[in-house]
């Protein structure tokens, strides 16, 4: 089969992946992105949305997988790798990764994925970065979009996101991250959420998300991270009136202090305000890493939005 349509070329023989079938979908300038989707029952009407779910800084499909199967039975499921990520080849040597080429990225997935199937209507779900990432990516066609959930999100309003100390945390953060993936210690270092991964998904994180490459593509995409919050709050994502749903953890984390976690849950609760059908939910037993701590309890959420 093509690699621009779904497909994974194994034998009835073999099994299925927990994570669903594999595709290709192809951006506008010929990159290729790897997907996985899980197809799933129809609603009353006939459809449902497709659940396309989005990463966060330098995080592949994987780590999705523990709310893919608790939302098996609600709607089609999406996860991908952006560029130098998982199974999709990097972008060429100065290619941008600025926020909004990967959303245009995801805009160009949601357009294969309206021509080969799963279709719209998309409810985009991002984690962290991927949370302002699916709001540009909603705000560029709002008309095939039935809803955001943005879990934990990176979010423009909150202001310790623009101070030099931020700047720091994320330079050594990326010097840590390198080093440990030099030495073959990272995927120690988030050993606790690969146990939450069915086993399929879980061998695919131990072998593609801790790699040199990744650490490669977690620097591109931190190029200019103050930039692109800065480009979000002079020029809004405008949702038409979209539903959001904004998740916040409840626990601190490792690098959110109770202070911190106080002021980015302050700007998901103002992130939720901005919708007329905003709902901000905070999730008591959720750090950070909301969709393998409390990942029933984000399904449940998702379910909400999907099932109307």
């Amino acid at each position: 089969m093509a690699p621009a349509e779904h497909g994974t070329g194994r034998d009835a023989d073999t099994p299925a992946h927990s994570q669903g079938e594999a595709g290709r979908a192809r951006t506008r300038d010929g990159r290729e992105l790897y997907y996985q989707w899980l197809p799933g029952p129809v609603g009353p009407d006939g459809a449902r949305p497709t659940v396309v779910f989005e990463g966060g800084l330098a995080a592949g499909r994987s780590y999705w997988a523990g709310a893919q199967a608790a939302l098996a039975d609600v709607a089609p499921t999406v996860v991908y790798d952006r560029s130098g990520l998982g199974r999709s080849p990097a972008a060429p040597a100065g290619a941008s990764r600025r926020l909004h080429v990967l959303a245009e990225d995801l805009g160009d997935l949601l357009d294969h994925l309206d021509r080969v199937g799963p279709g719209g209507p998309f409810l985009l779900v991002g984690h962290s970065w991927g949370g302002p990432l699916v709001r540009l990516a909603a705000a560029a066609q709002p008309a095939r979009v039935a809803g955001l959930v943005l879990v934990d999100p990176t979010d423009e309003s909150c202001d310790l996101l623009f101070q030099p100390a931020m700047r720091r945390a994320e330079r050594i953060g990326q010097v840590v991250t390198v080093a440990l993936a030099r030495l073959g210690l990272l995927g120690r270092a988030y050993r606790s959420l690969t146990a939450t991964l069915p086993p399929d998904a879980a061998a695919d994180m131990r072998a593609e998300g801790y790699t040199v490459a990744m650490t490669r593509t977690r620097g591109r995409e931190l190029e200019d991270a103050a930039g692109d919050l800065r480009a979000l709050l002079e020029n809004p994502p405008g949702l038409a009136g979209l539903p959001v749903t904004v998740v916040s953890a409840g626990r601190v984390s490792p690098g959110m202090p109770k202070s911190v976690r106080e002021r980015a849950t302050a700007s998901h609760a103002y992130r939720a305000r901005q919708s007329p059908h905003g709902r901000h939910v905070v999730l008591p037993e959720a750090d950070h890493m909301v969709l393998t701590t409390s990942a029933a309890e984000l399904a449940e959420e998702i379910r909400r939005l999907a099932v109307v």
